[in-house]
């Protein structure tokens, strides 16, 4: 009986070891990256993501086991999240990467972690269907590093003259018209609905915070710099960036919109 067990665990073994050769041996005649995707099964713009990928020069395992354990596991920052992570040749690939900035980062190969596209901006591929209209909003692909720090790998849908609009770029957009913060937060836009200079506060409605993973609401957050209370009034439209500091949701960078 014990025998029996034994070669049956064999057998299983070895055809582990086939499938896995085999399925190298696949990817290796078809010469297309594998990538690993870890998303939720009801996301329709990871899903669009993926077949976007297909269809230039990737083969692609998808996991829809969702994609906040993946992140962590993986090291990518939780500010720069969205709603799918992946994996390909050794580096990590977090949001709606365009597929020539993955090809890109495997041919040059850089020291880092991986690519970011924080939050999901429309008109990134998998958020540019007809649902949206054309419309394009501005973003930065993001080169991250092991220990959290990043720079502009690349821009896309920038204004006619702006300084970040090229495919490296390594200068910086204004803020109301990025889609990210100077440290690859998502900008959310919002409504000035109180101030509180005592303690150094500004209550905002806002949309959603998809670093936090916090829902639209009203709520105080604290400040890094408390001229901002000056420069602001209630009732203002305002797009910022927040982080937690210290255990407080802290707003970071703000700008006027018109």
């Amino acid at each position: 009986m014990q025998r029996r067990t034994l070669i049956h665990s064999a057998l299983a073994l070895g055809l582990t070891g086939l499938a896995a050769t085999a399925t190298a041996s696949a990817q290796m005649r078809s010469g297309k990256p594998r990538v690993e995707v870890w998303k939720d099964p009801n996301c329709g713009c990871c899903d669009d993501w993926i077949i976007y990928l297909e269809k230039h020069g990737f083969e692609v395992r998808p996991h829809n086991t969702g994609n906040i354990a993946a992140r962590q596991r993986l090291g990518m920052p939780d500010a720069l999240g969205s709603c799918h992570t992946a994996l390909v040749g050794g580096y990590v690939i977090e949001g709606h990467v365009p597929a020539a900035e993955i090809h890109r980062l495997l041919e040059e190969r850089p020291q880092a972690l991986g690519l970011s596209v924080p939050g999901m901006p429309i008109g990134s591929p998998g958020m540019d269907g007809p649902i949206y209209g054309g419309r394009q909003d501005p973003y930065h692909v993001l080169l991250v590093q092991r220990d959290g720090s990043r720079r502009v790998f690349a821009s896309y849908h920038q204004p006619e003259g702006s300084t970040s609009a090229s495919r490296e770029g390594g200068g910086r957009t204004s803020a109301s018209a990025a889609a990210t913060d100077s440290q690859g937060r998502p900008w959310v836009e919002a409504e000035v609905r109180r101030l509180d200079a005592r303690g150094q506060r500004i209550s905002l409605r806002h949309g959603p915070i998809p670093n936090l993973d916090m829902p639209p609401m009203t709520m105080f957050f604290q400040l890094t710099d408390p001229a901002l209370l000056k420069q602001v009034k209630v009732g203002q439209r305002i797009r910022f960036s927040v982080d937690r500091v210290n255990g407080q949701y802290t707003l970071m960078e703000w700008a006027a919109l018109e």
